[in-house]
């Protein structure tokens, strides 16, 4: 008896063991992935009656191509934690994160293995929500499209989700989706021709800094916590030379600087009013389409130029593409562009603390390869490209 208690017991501290060295040398994929599946991508701009009623269609359906496409894509690279942008909120997850994980997700796609996510995180976000101001100064106050919290024609339109195969730690998200862009230090304020403001002082006494919301959602992986921190600035267009969009897309993207900075979150409130930022030793990973590069574009380079250089971050190597360097054969940017209109806009940022970065890449196929033709047109699945990084969590 004493024998065999003695070999159990061997057994069990080398499962221990096992499950231990199992954790340290634990290989994860992050990504994050633009799916314009947004009702506009089906109806034009405009039509009567869109909402997110016309994605709960498409995802009960089970059939349409370029959503199929798009779990395509998704199980081939097949990420352990997803962000998916531009996907409409609806609040009845049977009818949104569960039909497209039930009926697109688990079924396998151009003889792609089907794939699970039995956790998932999303929320109410500001695009689409009526303000009672005339944020474009048109001298109209229409409540949405321009005037809305953020652009967007009906509430949650461009809204974004969380695909993990890991449990969410739900109790302890936060979220910022309600933070007063007033409240940041040195927030880049607009101003008319005449150099007063443009926004009305009751306007920017209640403007929210984020166009859609900015999560901090913890995903627990065995016994560590890897921090996912989620947005979707606004793109830096679609305005005048007053750039208001472009100075929100930076202060956007300067939110998340801020947040895991050990000096400067102070000023930073959550929506349930908890101050601070990022407890430190955390490990993280920033994912979203940022609308901005360091190097190209109408944004303001100094926004994501900062994140790209913060010391807690880990912003090498460069995802890169075939397809995008062949898309764009005279920029010596392109192999790092992350969308069919020529930019770097999307990206998976792991902290340098806990993970050890072994590959990366934006699922961007030159012509002739396999899978090619999912990202052949816009119409194919996205004017995004999926960009993800693998890492081992030390």
């Amino acid at each position: 008896m004493k024998k065999i208690f003695f070999i159990l017991s061997i057994l069990s501290s080398g499962a221990v063991f096992s499950q231990s060295d199992l954790q340290k040398n634990l290989e994860l994929t992050f990504a994050t992935y633009n799916v314009s599946m947004e009702s506009e991508n089906y109806f034009p701009r405009g039509t009567k009656g869109n909402s997110e009623k016309i994605l709960i269609n498409e995802l009960e359906s089970g059939n349409n191509l370029q959503i199929k496409n798009i779990a395509q894509i998704i199980q081939t690279v097949r990420p352990d934690v997803i962000l998916l942008n531009e996907f409409d909120y609806i609040k009845n997850p049977k009818r949104g994160v569960k039909a497209f994980v039930k009926n697109y997700l688990k079924v396998s796609q151009g003889g792609a293995t089907a794939i699970d996510y039995p956790y998932h995180y999303y929320s109410t976000v500001n695009t689409g929500q009526p303000s009672p101001y005339d944020l474009n100064n048109d001298g109209k106050s229409e409540n949405f499209g321009s005037d809305a919290w953020g652009f967007g024609m009906y509430p949650g339109q461009y809204a974004m989700m969380i695909l993990s195969k890991y449990p969410i730690d739900v109790q302890a998200v936060r979220t910022f989706q309600h933070f007063k862009w007033k409240d940041m230090p040195e927030a880049l304020l607009t101003k008319k021709p005449d150099g007063s403001d443009w926004y009305s002082k009751e306007a920017w006494a209640q403007f929210p800094l984020s166009s859609k919301s900015h999560w901090d959602v913890p995903v627990k992986i065995g016994n560590k916590t890897v921090h996912i921190l989620a947005s979707h600035p606004t793109p830096a267009s679609f305005d005048g030379e007053e750039d208001r969009n472009g100075k929100r897309n930076h202060d956007e993207i300067r939110f998340w600087s801020d947040y895991i900075s050990d000096n400067s979150a102070s000023y930073i409130y959550d929506d349930k009013g908890v101050k601070g930022g990022l407890a430190a030793n955390s490990q993280f990973v920033i994912l979203g389409d940022q609308n901005a590069s360091p190097v190209e574009g109408s944004a303001i380079a100094e926004g994501i130029k900062s994140l790209l250089a913060n010391t807690k971050i880990n912003s090498e190597p460069t995802p890169a593409s075939k397809g995008g360097a062949e898309y764009s054969p005279q920029n010596p940017f392109g192999i790092n562009h992350t969308a069919f209109w020529r930019m770097r806009a999307d990206y998976v940022l792991p902290s340098k603390l806990g993970f050890k970065v072994i590959n990366s890449g934006v699922f961007w196929p030159a012509n002739g390869e396999p899978m090619s033709e999912l990202v052949e047109k816009r119409e194919s699945s996205s004017d995004h490209r999926l960009v993800w990084v693998k890492v081992v969590l030390e």
